[in-house]
């Protein structure tokens, strides 16, 4: 059922079985990625290049690196809507680059990177490049797991209508990262440890189901994603900032900022109104920290702070998006004015 699985996914992706390698989700696979690319190829060097605003599982595994084995990290800004420029990794890169990490799209405000043209540099300049791909499956076309150009690609199910708890690592042949865990020879000795066999099978399924045509189906999300963005843009005069590019982004997120206000007040009030949002990353929820995403878009600290995301899905109607629609302004108001109360007393 295993070896079953790994054909399954591998006939969608349209890459060699033994390319796919099963995990626990998106963070393992992203430190499986960083940590066993940068461990075999130290001897070669000990640069590495990505972004400021990925998710936190490349950041810290970066940090890591850089604090506790020598490593050193380039950080690379991106631009007010959030993308990387192709010529900035370009003038990154040094004859002791080992290893290039670029989000496919980011969690918090949507935005997608040029990640195929990122990888057809780095393959020129003879680099490994590795994508996060974990919010870009199931909302933007699939062709394969090559389109992002990239060495590895690391995938999480439930981003895309799998179960939790089960993701894969795309590693290109020949390649071979060096394990993060060991006790076991599973995986062809490249992950250690009993295979989550019904997580496995619910990835594959969800992979046939909700890849080749996306579950996130834009003839469906674009018109409300449309709605929900003007909606935001409409509270201009009342501090609200969309964040992310307004173009170039994925059809189902939309992430603003409030002045005089903070994500949990924001949250919760949203929450009174019976709507569902998050304050950035969901891995990242009941911090008390500002967005690093929006601190890296050159948000104020006090406002990127204040940072509220909708997401919608397959189910999602006109209807509960009007109904976002016509409450927010309420609730921004109200907060803005609770928050702003104490200070005039």
């Amino acid at each position: 059922m295993l070896d079953d699985a790994r054909e399954r996914v591998a006939l969608v992706w349209r890459c060699k079985p033994s390319e796919v390698v099963f995990t626990s989700g998106g963070t393992e696979s992203t430190n499986l990625a960083i940590f066993g690319a940068a461990r075999s190829l130290r001897a070669k060097g000990r640069h590495i290049v990505t972004t400021a605003i990925e998710h936190h599982a490349v950041l810290h595994c970066c940090e890591y690196l850089v604090n506790k084995e020598g490593f050193e990290v380039t950080f690379l800004p991106v631009d007010t809507s959030g993308k990387v420029s192709l010529s900035a990794v370009a003038q990154a890169i040094r004859p002791d680059t080992i290893l290039v990490s670029v989000m496919a799209a980011n969690n918090e405000i949507g935005t997608i990177q040029p990640v195929s043209e990122i990888g057809r540099l780095c393959s020129e300049r003879n680099v490994l490049f590795h994508t996060d791909a974990v919010q870009a499956f199931g909302k933007q076309e699939f062709v394969d797991i090559h389109q992002f150009q990239a060495d590895l690609v690391s995938v999480c199910a439930h981003k895309f209508h799998g179960p939790k708890g089960a993701g894969a690592l795309f590693v290109r042949s020949p390649l071979y990262p060096d394990p993060i865990l060991f006790g076991g020879g599973h995986e062809n000795e490249r992950r250690a440890g009993t295979e989550n066999l019904a997580g496995i099978i619910g990835f594959a399924e969800a992979t046939e189901r909700f890849l080749r045509e996306p579950v996130f189906f834009s003839v469906h999300l674009n018109p409300l994603i449309s709605r929900l963005i003007a909606s935001v843009q409409s509270l201009k005069k009342e501090g609200v900032t969309l964040r992310g590019s307004t173009e170039n982004r994925l059809n189902n997120t939309v992430a603003f900022t409030v002045q005089g206000s903070d994500s949990m007040a924001l949250l919760a009030g949203l929450d009174l109104e019976g709507i569902c949002a998050s304050s950035g990353s969901a891995c990242s929820s009941g911090s008390l920290e500002p967005s690093h995403v929006m601190i890296a878009l050159g948000v104020p600290k006090n406002e990127a702070n204040a940072l509220v995301r909708f997401s919608l899905g397959r189910e999602s109607t006109l209807e509960e998006v009007e109904h976002v629609a016509n409450i927010l302004t309420k609730v921004v108001r109200r907060v803005q004015q609770f928050q702003k109360a104490p200070n005039e007393r």
